[in-house]
């Protein structure tokens, strides 16, 4: 489930960020409204928060360019409180408005709220081929085996790269995800993770096929693979 979340403060964002992840989101980042229009063309996200005071492109601007492709559901943020600005965005076809400052467990609320209405609830399961993410653990269905236990960095690598399972994923993307903009992360750190990962996921590690490095631009989950009926080990 990908949620757009758009902001032009790094601090918020990243709070606001960590807590939808840990709720099994995944989050797509953006600074500015421009920014976050190529990321909503490209990404197809299932819900939009999105400040009102944004640089290039502010939250009306966008999310009424959002809605004139899409009926996601879409949150505004603010620290405006006049009326007019709650009767344009609802207007202009928000489903929700938040005022800063807010706790990030009454957002979280709105937000699976607003996916229970539109149809499209997450329960913190992400599918590609037979492997299931859970929030904390991966499963092969249809195959005998207990699921595989993972810890909080490996579950929102693999997050990412089922989300985009068959597509190669950025190192940059991943580090900032799976890490946080200034949570300390690098390549290093990167290697040893998937490492770790192959230990779990592949046949032969030494040999992955699952989850497979593309040189000098990041990793790819294959799908072909995933959905193979040999099993993991």
């Amino acid at each position: 489930m990908k949620i757009l979340l758009v902001d032009d403060d790094p601090d918020l964002v990243a709070v606001i960020a960590f807590a939808l992840q840990q709720s099994g989101f995944l989050v797509i980042q953006s600074r500015d409204g421009a920014q976050a229009f190529e990321a909503f063309n490209a990404e197809t996200p299932d819900l939009a928060i999105l400040d009102i005071n944004m640089p290039l492109l502010n939250g009306f601007e966008l999310a009424q360019r959002i809605r004139q492709r899409s009926q996601i559901p879409i949150i505004m943020l603010t620290v405006r409180r006049e009326e007019e600005d709650v009767v344009r965005a609802l207007g202009l076809g928000a489903d929700d408005y938040l005022t800063k400052p807010f706790s990030p467990r009454i957002l979280i609320a709105r937000v699976k709220a607003l996916l229970r209405r539109a149809g499209v609830e997450s329960e913190g399961e992400i599918k590609s081929g037979r492997l299931l993410l859970r929030i904390d653990d991966l499963v092969l269905e249809g195959v005998s085996v207990d699921a595989i236990n993972l810890t909080p960095l490996e579950m929102r690598f693999l997050q990412l790269l089922l989300v985009n399972a068959g597509r190669t994923v950025a190192t940059e993307r991943i580090l900032s995800h799976v890490w946080g903009h200034r949570a300390g992360g690098n390549r290093q750190l990167l290697k040893q993770l998937v490492h770790r990962l192959r230990q779990k996921l592949e046949k032969d590690p030494t040999a992955p096929r699952i989850l497979r490095t593309v040189p000098n631009s990041g990793y790819v989950l294959d799908p072909e693979v995933t959905a193979a009926e040999e099993p993991l080990p």
